[in-house]
């Protein structure tokens, strides 16, 4: 347990005892009139690492420099430039190096991961997915279910909370895999729900896809670099995630994914084929026939964008630095400190009703974000404390229809601060 006060001495003598606390200066923090935001968007667009610039222009020297040539220089060479990232990308998401691959964006992974992990027949075709899942992943499963010819409102098995609560319960997750039994194809989740916050017990649900002869597949869009990953001990079959979130890489940039060593050496498992998923040692020999890498990388389509690889790379080196069990421990305190921070705010106030914090309070359930839900006035809220230096996320309110909307607020362990958090406590109270 965390002993909290809502102060700003508090606060400034936490951050005095933080051991991560430099890695904040590793970070371009966006300004208001003459000081720092307070930055709490990182679920949304991650910070840019001051070495980015360095990375992203070496390649341009060299480019300028070698033309062609640049493929093969010493230790950096584009050919495989994805090698610089594989060690790193491994240990982040807890899987073998060869089952990783740093690749496109993160919508094409899954329709590339879809097309190998859903395999469906007359009877085993459905997909349970989370309602109200971010827009591309639930489009991506729809359109591949209808392009195998099924109906989607048939095929696809969106959880649901129960009426008056906000999160899906792990009993009625484990309930609907159960009873879909031998039709169910593929659970394909949010390993972190973007809108309320939730962390899913991935392990689990992989033992219980796989009891009924299901794959189990993530999104990590949310997870990777928020939350301590165990991919290949937890058997998941296959995940994606993006880069650009807690990972820091830049907007729109490469995207990551996972495919369990069982399935990323086995040859005759159903891929999309192209030049840079064919064994390297053939690939200028220009062979007829697609011979996959035993890995991950047979995924790949095209050869790395290597100015989007350079900017990743200065910030997956911070995370090395860091490790993510020392992030996770922070970030679970700083987490820890916003909900107190807004309690003690509200209480001030005299009306704790003001708002609800949608996201659960167990630790294991918890990442770096807090969702606010407003039963009125949130948006007016939001845009108070964004004119006052608060960066965070709005979201319009939810399928259910509350008036009020969310706000999301992600307090990054890798350049946040507990004095960022009492600041956002008084931009608060000011715009209540």
């Amino acid at each position: 347990m965390f002993n909290f006060e809502n102060s700003a001495a508090w606060a400034g003598a936490r951050d005095q005892r933080d051991e991560l606390a430099s890695f904040r200066e590793q970070f371009h923090i966006p300004r208001h009139q003459e000081s720092e935001s307070v930055y709490f968007c990182g679920n949304s667009l991650g910070l840019q690492p001051r070495k980015t610039r360095d990375y992203v222009n070496q390649e341009l020297e060299d480019w300028a420099k070698l033309g062609v040539e640049g493929h093969f220089k010493p230790h950096t060479g584009w050919f495989a430039y994805h090698e610089l990232l594989r060690e790193s990308t491994a240990r982040l998401v807890g899987a073998l190096p060869h089952e990783v691959v740093v690749m496109n964006h993160l919508t094409v992974n899954l329709h590339l991961l879809l097309v190998s992990f859903y395999r469906p027949s007359a009877d085993r075709y459905k997909i349970i997915c989370e309602g109200g899942a971010f827009p591309s992943d639930r489009y991506a499963l729809q359109s591949q279910v209808e392009w195998h010819g099924f109906d989607a409102e048939d095929a696809l098995i969106e959880l649901q909370p129960r009426k008056g609560e906000h999160i899906v319960r792990q009993e009625d997750i484990l309930a609907a895999i159960e009873d879909c039994g031998d039709s169910l194809a593929l659970v394909m989740l949010g390993g972190v729900h973007y809108f309320t916050g939730q962390v899913l017990d991935m392990k689990t649900i992989t033992e219980a896809a796989h009891e009924v002869e299901a794959y189990a597949g993530f999104d990590l869009a949310h997870a990777a670099g928020n939350l301590e990953l165990q991919l290949h001990d937890w058997n998941v079959d296959f995940a994606a995630w993006c880069s650009y979130k807690y990972l820091n890489g830049g907007p729109g940039t490469v995207a990551g994914a996972y495919v369990h060593e069982r399935h990323a050496r086995n040859p005759h498992l159903p891929r999309f084929a192209g030049w840079w998923g064919n064994d390297p040692a053939q690939r200028f020999s220009m062979p007829h026939r697609f011979v996959p890498v035993p890995s991950a990388d047979s995924w790949q389509l095209s050869n790395a964008p290597i100015l989007e690889m350079a900017a990743l790379r200065a910030s997956m080196e911070l995370f090395e630095r860091a490790g993510m069990k020392r992030l996770r421990e922070k970030s679970l305190e700083l987490t820890g400190y916003l909900l107190h921070v807004i309690r003690a705010v509200l209480l001030d106030k005299g009306n704790p009703g003001l708002l609800e914090v949608i996201t659960p309070f167990e630790e294991q359930q918890q990442g770096c974000q807090l969702s606010l839900q407003f039963n009125t006035g949130g948006r007016s809220v939001f845009e108070s404390m964004t004119a006052s230096g608060v960066i965070s996320d709005w979201r319009e309110p939810d399928q259910e229809g509350r008036s009020g909307g969310v706000i999301r607020v992600a307090p990054v362990p890798l350049y946040n601060s507990f004095m960022d958090v009492w600041r956002f406590g008084e931009a608060l109270r000011t715009a209540l």
